[in-house]
């Protein structure tokens, strides 16, 4: 029984403290349920005095309200200005641990925007190559000499704009030809060496089967001399 609001020296209730009790009742019961979280995941339901419930028809495609999504957009992420420093540093070696010597850039190809180094721009021209499906053009801008920080094109390599020429098609087909020659040159010598390499294998075996013929021979000669020295006997 609750006697907050009894009054010991008069042995009565106080009927102002009641009420404010009841007051304050009212107001958390009032609270509680407006804070409680609506978990409900089903339709919303037509409040109508009708005795069925009638279900509410949900509407997604209308012309009015339409979502635009671009799938470009999610596959793209964005890139890091300079990105391509990330790269400088970073060396090849062969199986033997010996560091591979990077190849020689051509002249028309210019890096571009502080701290661009040969080994840099080689690194970021192969990753774009290895990760890009556009065109490398270069910076096509001729403002980004002068404010790299703004006029950045980040979609393509630290290097000016170049073009590839005839002739610059015309010469890698003659380095094309002549490392292929090299390749099929190693290729052969290591075929004639490991065919003489089975030719040492197979004329051993046959020797020492002929010395074992030759072992068996005088044997038998020396069985057939025992033999006819005991018939003499």
């Amino acid at each position: 029984m609750d006697l907050s609001t009894f009054d010991f020296r008069t042995g009565k209730m106080l009927m102002n403290k009641m009420n404010k009790n009841r007051q304050r009742m009212r107001y958390d019961c009032s609270n509680q349920a407006k804070g409680k979280p609506d978990l409900n995941t089903a339709l919303p339901v037509r409040q109508t005095a009708s005795i069925f419930k009638q279900p509410v028809t949900k509407i997604t495609n209308h012309p009015s309200n339409k979502v635009k999504s671009d799938p470009q957009k999610a596959v793209d992420q964005p890139r890091q200005l300079f990105w391509e420093k990330k790269l400088s540093g970073l060396n090849a070696f062969d199986i033997a641990e010996e560091l591979v010597k990077t190849m020689d850039l051509p002249k028309g190809l210019q890096g571009v925007g502080p701290g661009c180094t040969d080994e840099t721009l080689l690194s970021a021209i192969a990753s774009a190559l290895h990760t890009s499906t556009m065109p490398i053009t270069g910076q096509l801008s001729a403002a980004v000499e002068k404010n790299p920080g703004v006029w950045l094109n980040t979609s393509q390599p630290l290097c000016k704009a170049f073009m590839v020429t005839d002739e610059d098609i015309r010469k890698q087909e003659e380095l094309v030809q002549q490392v292929r020659k090299r390749l099929e040159e190693a290729l052969m010598a290591d075929m004639l060496a490991h065919v003489e390499e089975i030719a040492r294998d197979g004329e051993a075996p046959s020797e020492k089967e002929g010395g074992e013929e030759e072992g068996d021979e005088e044997e038998e000669e020396e069985e057939q001399d025992h033999d006819q020295e005991m018939e003499n006997v």
